[in-house]
């Protein structure tokens, strides 16, 4: 038309969010121990409500020979497998089984294409969930330039990632790695691994960050101000944050008690449980921020919504942590798990409602592997026969809301501490992950399910 401009629109594509969340140890032992204990035998979770539910595989090989197939995982090598579509054997972080090669995460690729990307935990910053988001290093434990060189984990257990140290060309131990990193948010805890000295420099591993661009903080009052245009890294207990829940009165899982005449043979005599146990609030817990806090404040960072104009405009990954479901499992503290499901419920809520005005959000949440922890009857089938009868494992009898007592069993080792079982996980999704989210598929299939939705592929 003569004499007349036309102006087209720029033409921008939806933006895309995603939302991981993952329970650490979360198997449907465990959710169907905190929907009984929280809601009631006939109630529901918020997970159950969800319109999406799938199984995922959980994939492991030998690290001496990555053909061999290994069935139960640890969490370093099944969220590597998650963060990157690729399988490798346990305690590998981001790094290949076998010939040792980095691997591209979801969080490179999301930073190479503009999108924010986040971090949130009730662990340390940099324990093996976390880290396989960001880091790559041999070996899980090396958190800290002190741990990287012919290391001793808890004084026992070796640990040598020199081939990584940045004096050989590496990247340098995980805490490092995050302070270098151009992430936009972690949330956790840690602090211990960032107050050493950075390798080959004068500046402590924080401090480095900080150098870096890092807004730090340690308060959970902070968390309702942070500053737009800064990455952050709060960091808010020395360790992993404290479990929510704990048993009242010390009590601790113990093993049924057998009378001397059980040891002469299995069917005399009679075995003395232990007495039932109440949980409550962990009175170490203090001014620490929950879950549902730090995922608030995360989702406000990444999106912006808290200035005027949003300059997000190509969308976020974000990776939330439930870490404490695995690690109470781990010292057989039942009511800590507990606890820590309802964090990460409370943590979901959070999600689901920012999703509500964020429409081509996609939540998933899912586990990284299965822990110790079976619900077993608290009165045996067999006490009709007269018969002495108990676990050879150790048993918490937790009494619960509904007036019942539920009976959780720990027995995969008799050591200090359970380990993982190599069960599959669920995943659930909300409603943009419908004809998205297939019935089953492995952990590296979720990698790809991610970066499809992202558009990163």
């Amino acid at each position: 038309m003569t004499g007349t401009s036309i102006v087209l629109a720029e033409q921008r594509l939806p933006i895309k969010n995603l939302v991981l969340i993952i329970g650490d140890g979360m198997d449907d032992q465990q959710i169907t121990l905190a929907r009984n204990y929280l809601e009631g035998v006939q109630g529901r979770l918020n997970l159950d409500r969800l319109p999406v539910r799938s199984a995922v595989q959980v994939l492991s090989v030998a690290d001496s020979d990555p053909e061999k197939v290994v069935y139960v995982a640890d969490s370093a090598n099944s969220a590597t497998a998650i963060a990157t579509g690729q399988v490798t054997s346990r305690g590998r972080i981001g790094t290949s089984a076998g010939d040792d090669r980095d691997l591209v995460s979801i969080i490179d690729l999301a930073e190479k294409a503009g999108l924010k990307t986040g971090i949130v935990t009730t662990a340390s910053i940099t324990d093996a969930t976390p880290a396989s988001f960001i880091a790559k290093v041999k070996q899980r434990e090396c958190e800290n330039p002190t741990m990287m060189v012919e290391a001793l984990y808890h004084d026992r257990k070796p640990v040598d990632c020199s081939s990584d140290t940045k004096n050989k060309g590496g990247a340098g131990s995980i805490a490092e790695q995050i302070a270098d990193s151009d992430v936009d948010l972690f949330l956790g805890g840690g602090q211990q691994h960032f107050d050493h000295l950075s390798e080959g420099k004068k500046q402590t591993v924080l401090e480095s960050a900080e150098s870096n661009g890092f807004y730090f903080l340690n308060k959970t009052s902070e968390l309702n101000d942070l500053p737009v245009k800064k990455k952050v890294l709060g960091l808010f207990a020395e360790t992993h944050l404290p479990e929510s829940w704990s048993f009242k009165d010390n009590r601790e899982a113990e093993k049924p008690d057998p009378s001397m005449l059980n040891y002469v043979h299995r069917y005399l005599g009679s075995v003395e449980l232990p007495e039932p146990v109440e949980c409550g609030v962990n009175p170490e817990y203090g001014d620490t921020p929950t879950l549902s806090q730090m995922t608030a404040a995360a989702l406000k960072h990444l999106s912006n919504d808290n200035q005027k104009a949003n300059d997000n405009q190509k969308g976020f990954f974000l990776m939330i942590e439930s870490a404490s479901i695995d690690k109470a499992s781990h010292r057989r503290r039942t009511c800590g798990q507990l606890g820590e499901v309802k964090q990460l419920t409370e943590a979901l809520d959070q999600a689901l409602a920012f999703a509500e005005k964020n429409s081509d959000t996609l939540i998933l949440v899912t586990a990284d592997h299965g822990q110790a922890a079976q619900l077993v009857p608290d009165t045996s089938i067999f006490a009709g026969f007269d018969l002495p009868f108990y676990t050879p494992g150790y048993l918490v009898r937790v009494k619960t809301p509904e007036g019942s007592v539920m009976a959780v069993n720990y027995a995969t080792n008799t050591l200090f501490a359970e380990e993982h079982t190599g069960v599959n996980v669920p995943l659930f999704a909300n409603k943009t992950g419908l004809g998205k989210v297939p019935a089953m598929v492995s952990q590296p299939e979720l990698f790809d399910l991610m970066t499809e939705h992202l558009n990163l592929r």
